[in-house]
């Protein structure tokens, strides 16, 4: 509703101010009709003026529709800076390269301004030209090469020249963007209206050129990484910052759903029991391993739920959550696992402390599947500015050479993996019958 309403005042006020465009126009009809035309009625002055003032109300107004209309189509800008400037923008928008950002800039230049012609440059940090646009001659280039220098200090300056001016539509680290525009014939100054249109012009180029240039940029680290085929830390990061929401997701779609339906399922079978005592035994005794097999799911599907997403860690941070699932492990695994983390009390963010628990999560994994230990030793200090992950068993260990050839060596490598994300260093050290040792330190 109040969309309408506004949408009425706007067409409202337009109106008002077509009826009094209107009024001039209809009086000088109205007198050249009049002068015109002998022996008329006294009441035809006045519905001719109605007439042509309604007329001319109606031409008006049907003028604005169609230059919104048409405002894209490609002719003559003269002197139209806002509607060029909204073209301009909305051009570059489809752009996918730099020279089309150019292409487009020159073609605006170039329908508004008196300027014939529009090249570009480009200036290093030292004042230097490396590179001078195809199209652009070479007596231009020697005639003003002072005030292209002097115009790649700064976004948007601009120097005037006897055949058009200079300015500055864009800079990186390294090189500035400038544009030549000369004219045929010796131009007049720029007014403050072309200065200013000038500026958002440069403006509006800048940032386009930025972005292209970041996305080249981009793409050519892509290509060396890809070529060096192995991801840098930032990059194995984001991968495992897309791994825990993905876990998250899960584990909440796990607990809302599968286990809320085998809670429920779980009391009705419990209810079943308490109102069939006097069932036979057999029956009895299905109902009650039907029970048990659910606590069992129930069980084995919250822990699930908890690994994925570790909600205490959330809630009370790594030490706590370490501690459970330290507790955990030696109520299921075959071995005894002492945590001494109690002293740790550096402040870190949730996706170090998220990979540092996924971290003992996998060596805890990888001793119950391979170690064979009765003891694991897990540490968590701070010495001075770097965290030290230490973790030991007494488990058969294994031969260093053939790390990379077991099948042990999956979860060591995503540990790795892990720990080049925190950028950190990790070191291992073991033999055959002489356990385990895994520290990390970042």
């Amino acid at each position: 509703m109040a969309t309408k309403i506004y949408d009425i005042e706007f067409i409202l006020g337009r109106v008002r101010y077509y009826s009094l465009l209107a009024v001039l126009p209809t009086i000088v009809l109205v007198a050249i009709t009049t002068l015109i035309k002998e022996d008329n009625p006294t009441f035809y002055p006045v519905k001719l003026s109605i007439f042509i003032y309604i007329t001319m109300l109606v031409v008006f107004y049907i003028k604005e529709i169609l230059d919104f209309r048409f405002r894209f189509k490609r002719f003559s800008e003269k002197y139209n800076y806002q509607d060029s400037i909204f073209k301009y923008t909305q051009s570059i928008r489809k752009a996918s390269k730099l020279d089309q950002v150019i292409s487009e800039l020159k073609e605006v230049i170039t329908d508004v301004l008196l300027v014939s012609r529009a090249s570009y440059v480009e200036v290093n940090k030292d004042g230097d030209i490396v590179s001078v646009d195809i199209q652009m001659k070479g007596s231009d280039y020697l005639l003003y090469e002072k005030e292209i220098r002097k115009a790649s200090h700064e976004i948007g300056k601009i120097v005037e020249v006897d055949r058009g001016f200079v300015i500055n539509v864009g800079e990186t680290d390294e090189r500035s963007f400038v544009m030549v525009c000369l004219s045929m014939l010796n131009t007049p100054k720029l007014n403050r209206d072309e200065i200013s249109w000038l500026k958002t012009l440069s403006f509006y180029t800048n940032i386009s050129l930025e972005n292209f240039l970041k996305i080249e940029e981009l793409m050519s680290h892509l290509q060396k990484i890809k070529s060096e085929g192995s991801n840098p830390a930032w990059l194995t990061k984001v991968l495992f910052s897309i791994e825990e929401k993905q876990r998250s997701n899960l584990a909440k779609d796990l607990h809302d759903s599968v286990l809320q339906d085998l809670i429920s399922l779980k009391r009705q079978c419990e209810l079943a029991l308490a109102e069939l005592q006097a069932a036979p035994a057999v029956f009895t005794d299905q109902l009650q391993d039907m029970n048990s097999s659910m606590t069992n799911i129930i069980k084995t599907t919250r822990e699930t739920c908890q690994e994925l997403r570790p909600q205490l860690l959330y809630d009370l941070g790594l030490v706590k959550a370490l501690q459970k699932l330290a507790a955990q492990y030696n109520e299921t695994a075959p071995f005894d696992v002492r945590l001494n983390a109690g002293n740790f009390t550096k402040s870190i963010d949730i996706d170090t402390q998220l990979n540092l628990y996924r971290i003992v999560q996998e060596l805890l994994t990888n001793a119950g599947k391979h170690s064979n230990a009765m003891h694991v030793l897990i540490m968590l200090v701070c010495i001075k500015d770097k965290i030290v992950l230490h973790y030991e068993d007494d488990g058969i260990g294994f031969d260093q050479n053939e790390l990379y050839s077991n099948h042990q060596s999956m979860g060591l490598s995503g540990i790795a993996e892990r720990v080049k994300a925190l950028n950190g260093t990790h070191s291992i050290e073991t033999s055959k019958g002489n356990g385990f040792k895994f520290v990390v330190e970042i």
